[in-house]
């Protein structure tokens, strides 16, 4: 039933902007304070007060523009669009209706091998509302501390098809924000949301059928979720003769299922007008060249040059761009050594893994200079696989001196031939089965006699050189 129709998708995201303050008033915008204790009577609409734009909120939503190639509006303007709601003290929220601050954008990412590119509409500059928080006991109470935090919201065209899709551009979108340094992007917090707006026609058909919109969804599992249900919804009634009708629905990820919540409110029901606290303004002469200026080297830029420089795999590019943080310790780490992808493996392998349960790990103190003298160290022979990663580790919790610490430790590769040759002789003496079971044809001892050798060895043998005696020996039984 289902490969009958197509799902036609449009996201709007929500972005909070990292600022040190709020859009209109200077309360702090840091996440996890005591409920309604980063307010005022500004951010909660106390009459008689008036707004102050902040400046870095439209810097950071030009910037938000320029990562997604969007054309920056010259004139700013603010509107006030009116809805009722227990979290919103207004009565309105301060928002961009006809003058977005930047428009006709497009995001390009891979997807299956190939390119996908999603239009961009608009992104425009709002006032985020507060949070409500629903007890057991069935009351639901208010937290003033999000109001007036300064958001974006970007709005794509409707031209997203599947939950793989709209998860795949959400993640490189995600991405663009972090290295322009638009937003934080922690969806645990609130602070990336997305609204999902789903209509469904048959294949073939070009006419856009009703849609509803699935609401604050605030991670990647809860955006694939609500399209995969809200789709086989809306298949089931079209099937059944009913009527699909425009309106707001909730995502109930236990359940796996949509929740009607409120029948969908049109433009004029919002009542926009201009606000008439803040008249409209002109960008200054060179503000947007500049900001384009500051924006650093984004990630698509970037995984073209790891794959060309450094040999990196499209799965260790995804990895290594995971984080800006991470990306920019390894191309510090990468440009101090000859051995990029030995690096990339320490790294990936060794680092990656802890740095979810060590919060202090994302800080990235660990001296890259330092970090690479070990990839170095391993590639030149000096240090064996085992040795590397747990020098390695050491280097990533503050050792400055990798060498020293080699030493100090006794962790070199043993290279010398003459040690390597008593060491295979200990192993063939303690294990005549193995000699016996390679003399009969069965050479996959092998790789048991060389691990008892490793271990004769401490892990210290140089397994390049023990391969070749090895085989030596063996050749002569």
């Amino acid at each position: 039933m289902h490969s009958n129709y197509e799902a036609v998708i449009g996201l709007e995201v929500h972005a909070e902007l990292s600022t040190r303050s709020k859009i209109f008033c200077a309360c702090p915008t840091t996440f996890g304070a005591p409920p309604n204790t980063a307010c005022c009577p500004v951010c909660t609409g106390f009459p008689g007060t008036l707004p102050v734009l902040n400046r870095a909120a439209v810097e950071l939503g030009i910037k938000a523009g320029l990562a997604t190639d969007c054309e920056i509006s010259r004139r700013v303007r603010f509107h006030r669009k009116h809805y009722t709601y227990p979290d919103l003290p207004k009565g309105y929220q301060i928002t961009q209706y006809d003058h977005p601050l930047c428009r006709s954008g497009r995001l390009t990412f891979p997807l299956d091998g190939a390119e996908k590119t999603v239009d961009i509409t608009r992104i425009h500059l709002e006032e985020d509302a507060g949070k409500l928080i629903h007890t057991k006991e069935g009351l639901s109470l208010v937290d003033h501390n999000r109001c007036g935090v300064p958001l974006i919201e970007i709005v794509t065209e409707p031209v997203i098809h599947s939950a793989e899709e709209a998860v795949a551009f959400l993640k490189a979108l995600r991405l663009r924000l972090l290295y322009a340094g638009v937003s934080d992007c922690k969806m645990q917090e609130g602070s990336l949301r997305c609204d999902v707006n789903l209509s469904v026609r048959r294949i073939g058909e070009n006419t856009l059928g009703v849609r509803t919109e699935m609401k604050n969804l605030n991670s990647f599992t809860a955006v694939a979720g609500a399209i995969k249900a809200e789709f086989a919804r809306q298949v089931r009634a079209l099937e059944n003769g009913e009527v699909i009708y425009r309106e707001t629905r909730r995502y109930d990820e236990q359940k796996g299922e949509t929740v009607l919540l409120r029948r969908k409110e049109s433009v004029s029901d919002y009542r926009f007008l201009p606000e008439p606290d803040l008249p409209p303004f002109s960008l200054e002469d060179g503000l947007v060249e500049r900001l384009h200026g500051s924006l650093p080297s984004l990630p698509e830029a970037r995984r073209t040059d790891y794959k060309a420089l450094y040999g990196a795999t499209e799965e260790e590019c995804d990895l290594l761009l995971s984080s800006p943080h991470l990306a920019s310790f390894f191309e510090s780490c990468a440009s101090q050594t000859p051995y990029p992808k030995l690096l990339i493996h320490l790294l990936l392998g060794e680092i990656l893994r802890i740095l979810p349960a060590d919060p202090k790990a994302t800080d990235f103190t660990a001296s890259p200079t330092a970090f690479a003298r070990v990839a170095t160290l391993w590639g030149e022979g000096k240090l064996n696989s085992t040795a590397a990663k747990n020098l390695a580790m050491l280097v990533w919790q503050g050792e400055q001196d990798p060498v020293s610490a080699m030493e100090r430790l006794n962790l070199a590769q043993n290279s010398n031939p003459h040690d390597i040759e008593t060491w295979i002789t200990q192993v063939f003496q303690a294990h005549p089965d193995m000699l016996e079971s390679y003399r009969k044809g069965k050479t996959n001892v092998v790789k048991a006699i060389t691990g008892a050798v490793m271990a004769a060895s401490k892990g210290k043998a140089d397994p390049v050189m023990l391969k070749t005696l090895l085989e030596k020996r063996l050749k002569s039984l």
